[in-house]
């Protein structure tokens, strides 16, 4: 099946008989990172954007167990009752317990319906797990899209996300990534992928990494941004030599390398193909320059 809807790739259809409904309710549970907490946000209006909705009514819940008094309390505020009111805390605590066990950043319902006899159905959802955990739970792993790329790299202990662009972004550090990745879009440049070297990455490594941007078709450029701490940039230069010399790149390597031994990876790339630049916004517009040409 080849459907695509609002980018994301569509894996199944999942066809379900037509739900005799009396109301729509809203009803979710997310990890709330400014408060360090979990929150409960419901609402007597579903099927429609949260944010549009004004009578939301919000709790902190600490680290996402509801309490059956909690439960009991947003199912008042709503105004439920009676057999609905007892479905909406059955299910509020269902979320909770899923929330805690698959550490959860989101689960949502949305909308969550009052039948025509009272009792609650979940009629769609939203489930988005924390990418960081989701090593202690193997039962999900079937449920993640990765491509061939991206397992391979995961498999040498390095992160590489693929993207729409042209520009393989390379860095130390998943912050240092991300950052270069926002400056090369705020000047007109397009990453080709996300690719995290690591703090323990070694020759070897790095040049699996460069492996891996070699099979990324619509490469046409390599922009490198470290700071050496504990990784040593000479290390770095030592695979680009290595990937120079037996031909796995052929593509123009915009660079700026900073911290452990970066003067001496300066002198190893020397003369090769990588164009060493002072700033990483000088690095950045040649990369842009140089792909466009």
């Amino acid at each position: 099946m080849d459907l695509t809807i609002k980018g994301e790739k569509a894996r199944a259809i999942l066809l379900e008989k037509m739900a005799d409904i009396k109301k729509e309710l809203y009803l979710s549970l997310f990890l709330n990172r400014s408060k360090r907490c979990y929150t409960i946000i419901a609402s007597a209006e579903g099927g429609v954007e949260i944010e549009s909705v004004k009578n939301q009514i919000i709790k902190e819940v600490g680290l996402g167990d509801v309490s059956d008094q909690v439960a009991q309390q947003v199912a008042n505020e709503m105004g439920l009752e009676g057999k609905t009111a007892e479905g909406f805390i059955d299910t509020l605590k269902k979320l909770s317990k899923l929330t805690i066990e698959k550490e959860a950043e989101l689960v949502e319902i949305n909308p969550l319906a009052i039948m025509q006899d009272d009792s609650i159905m979940a009629l769609d959802g939203k489930f988005v797990t924390d990418d960081n955990s989701n090593f202690r739970h193997p039962e999900l792993e079937k449920y993640q899209e990765k491509s061939e790329i991206e397992e391979r790299a995961e498999k040498s202990g390095f992160s590489l996300v693929e993207l729409d662009g042209d520009i393989a972004v390379v860095g130390n550090g998943a912050g240092l990534v991300m950052s270069t990745l926002d400056m090369l879009s705020d000047n007109g440049g397009k990453p080709a992928c996300f690719l995290d070297v690591g703090g323990g990455a070694t020759t070897e490594s790095v040049y699996e990494a460069l492996t891996l941007i070699s099979k990324i078709s619509k490469v046409r450029g390599i922009l490198v941004n470290l700071y050496g701490g504990i990784v040593k940039t000479s290390v770095v230069a030592e695979a680009f030599l290595k990937a120079y010399e037996n031909n796995l790149i052929d593509l123009p390597v915009f660079s700026r390398l900073k911290g452990t031994e970066s003067e001496k990876a300066k002198e190893m790339l020397q003369g090769s193909r990588t164009k060493i630049f002072d700033s990483v916004e000088e690095a950045i517009n040649a990369a842009v320059m140089g792909v466009k040409k």
